[in-house]
């Protein structure tokens, strides 16, 4: 399959899931929607891969629904809706069932819908420049699946002030690390680099095991 908005490729044992809408902060619009699922059930099935990095071109990492189009597009809007009505979001590996371990590797700003791909990679590393925000309650919608998806890593205060505070509350990559959303603070010419050792190391266990425990902890989050 060709992409539009994404960069999708092995190196392997590494398969690479790159957001490419840089001049749009890489939001994603209908076709991203399609794409993302496309793209992650491919990296699934390449037996070539072990580890999958996710990153961002440009100067964003993600920042989440392309509200310009939403604005304009009746259609997507529709689309749009109808995946969070029915909870029917196919966008992060999480989403798309991937069992082989993810590194997010963020690389500018994380924003909105951009926290799904952080809450839902097994590792997170991010860029000095890295910074995370929330702003749905700065243009009068509410925050829901991307804080309770952080609260499976995040100290409960952490995530309610961001959701609360929208676009006021800036959290730098140093203050990402701190609270815990990212385990790695490293330098952003040496992020693609380091995001691919740490994918190279974990390519070297065992995938049967490693796909048991990466298994074994997502369903223990979701259990009582």
């Amino acid at each position: 399959m060709s992409y539009e908005t994404l960069e999708v490729r092995t190196d392997a044992p590494v398969g690479w899931l790159v957001f490419d809408r840089p001049d749009a902060g890489n939001a994603i619009d209908a076709r991203m929607f399609v794409e993302l699922e496309a793209a992650w059930a491919g990296l699934e099935r390449d037996p070539s891969v072990e580890a999958i990095v996710n990153t961002g071109n440009g100067h964003s990492f993600q920042t989440g629904l392309d509200v310009k189009q939403l604005a304009t597009d009746r259609e997507a809007l529709r689309a749009s809706s109808r995946r969070t009505r029915d909870f029917a979001l196919r966008m992060t590996s999480w989403h798309c069932g991937v069992t082989k371990p993810v590194i997010a590797a963020v690389n500018g700003t994380c924003a909105g819908g951009g926290l799904h791909f952080v809450a839902d990679a097994d590792i997170v590393i991010a860029a000095d420049c890295a910074s995370f925000l929330d702003p749905h309650v700065s243009v009068g919608q509410a925050s829901a699946f991307e804080t309770i998806g952080l609260l499976k890593k995040v100290p409960m205060e952490s995530v309610s002030r961001m959701a609360l505070m929208g676009s006021h509350e800036r959290l730098s990559a140093e203050r990402a690390r701190q609270i815990g959303i990212v385990s790695e603070v490293v330098d952003a010419a040496g992020l693609r680099d380091r995001a691919r050792e740490l994918a190279v190391i974990i390519a070297e266990q065992d995938p049967a095991r490693l796909r048991a425990m990466k298994k074994a902890m997502w369903h223990a989050l979701e259990a009582p």
